[in-house]
């Protein structure tokens, strides 16, 4: 369960400052999480955790562990303030309209160490590390994004259908255009080989792209059908009872050349040839064979074969 203490040491776990009460909102100051306690987003990075590493294992060519770390909500600046000065690469992704953009931020050293692992090396970055990405990290970046999309989608569907698009051609040296005092919520995921020290990969929701999806956010259970009303239920089913379908039976289809139909006058005879059994349809679907015989008086098939079953209509 994401609510239970991680058994994560705390040897993987990267250094992020926690902020003491006087972060809580007081009356007049912003509140920088207006969804609650985040459980619903927290379940859902542990859902996309499990998704995350069928990705990472292809780029780094090794069996990873890959896990989601406590949701944290800070001010951009903050955040940007915790990361320091380090090369970072920031890769944006659309979440839903064009305008909603969420961010992936990744480690250079991360970086470079899938590069050289894609191509065949030990998945070992230089040192020192360079100052800026070259086109084929940048290119790299961008396919990874691209490959987290589907996982993003299918991590949030329980709770609300979005689409995510990796942003193509996107500066990756470039900050994202937030204020420093915009709130963002950070999703960490955790990754390493065996026993080795991890790597951290974040997923930044900027709250304002989260609001539509407000309400979604903040249900505790999803995925529970509503209970259906048993009166409700009772009167569908009587109306659905009540629905008329045709049924019909073939006795013959004879098959005359065009010829023999335009000499046809009043009075000639067209010879038919049945078996003791004939078809009977049920709209256009066949129900079953029967006996051609009469009933009170009139014409009537019997009924000896079904075909049609009740799953055939649902």
């Amino acid at each position: 369960m994401v609510n239970a203490p991680s058994d994560i040491g705390s040897v993987e776990r990267r250094e992020r400052r926690r902020a003491s009460a006087e972060h809580a909102p007081a009356l007049g100051s912003a509140n920088l999480n207006p969804f609650g306690d985040l459980v619903t987003l927290q379940h859902l990075s542990a859902r996309l955790a499990k998704a995350l590493k069928p990705v990472f294992d292809g780029v780094l060519r090794a069996d990873l562990r890959c896990w989601a770390e406590p949701l944290a909500v800070q001010r951009w600046a903050d955040y940007r303030a915790e990361r320091g000065h380090c090369l970072t690469a920031w890769q944006p992704l659309t979440m839903g309209n064009a305008r909603a953009r969420v961010q992936l931020a990744l480690d250079a050293k991360l970086v470079l160490e899938m590069l050289d692992a894609f191509f065949g090396g030990d998945g070992e970055a230089p040192h020192p590390l360079p100052i800026e990405f070259t086109p084929a990290a940048e290119t790299l970046v961008g396919r990874l994004a691209k490959m987290l999309a589907a996982p993003l989608e299918a991590a949030w569907e329980p709770l609300t259908r979005v689409a995510f698009r990796a942003v193509e051609g996107a500066n990756l040296a470039a900050f994202p255009e937030l204020a420093g005092d915009d709130p963002v919520i950070v999703t960490r995921f955790g990754i390493a080989v065996g026993e080795r020290k991890p790597a951290f990969v974040d997923i930044l929701y900027p709250v304002a792209a989260l609001k539509p999806h407000g309400a979604a956010l903040t249900v505790k259970v999803h995925g529970v059908p509503a209970e259906v009303e048993p009166e409700w239920r009772s009167g569908l089913t009587r109306a659905v009872m009540g629905v008329r379908f045709p049924v019909r039976s073939v006795l013959a289809e004879p098959v005359v050349p065009l010829g023999l139909l335009l000499d046809l006058k009043p009075g000639d005879v067209i010879p038919i040839d049945f078996g003791p059994e004939v078809p009977v349809m049920v709209a256009s679907r066949r129900l079953g064979t029967g006996l051609v015989g009469t009933a009170n008086g009139r014409a009537a098939v019997r009924l000896t074969q079904l075909e049609l079953s009740e799953e055939d209509f649902r």
